[in-house]
């Protein structure tokens, strides 16, 4: 096991969730069940599983026929595109 992957992932993904709406609407959910909290991190917990499954599935299905260098260009430049997106929308509203 790659440790040092690990890590590097486990801090991406964590820094990713902070605050991001699924955090937000488990925060609520144990808001409205305060008697059914592990229930309500079980079953944000394995949401959370089920979803990283399905993208190292895809990564890694993908990858068999893109490299991993056009995928990080592809991943960047789309972020990008939402990060205008984003900030267009906000000037639009404002």
């Amino acid at each position: 096991m790659d440790i040092k992957l690990a890590v590097t992932v486990f801090g991406v993904v964590f820094l990713a969730e902070l605050g991001d709406k699924t955090q937000l609407a488990t925060l609520l959910f144990s808001a409205k069940s305060p008697d059914s909290l592990i229930t309500v991190f079980l079953g944000a917990s394995l949401a959370l599983v089920a979803t990283s499954a399905i993208g190292v599935a895809a990564g890694g299905f993908v990858a068999q026929y893109v490299s991993p260098k056009l995928l990080s260009y592809v991943a960047g430049a789309g972020f990008v595109i939402i990060g205008i997106w984003t900030i267009w929308q906000a000037a639009l509203s404002s």
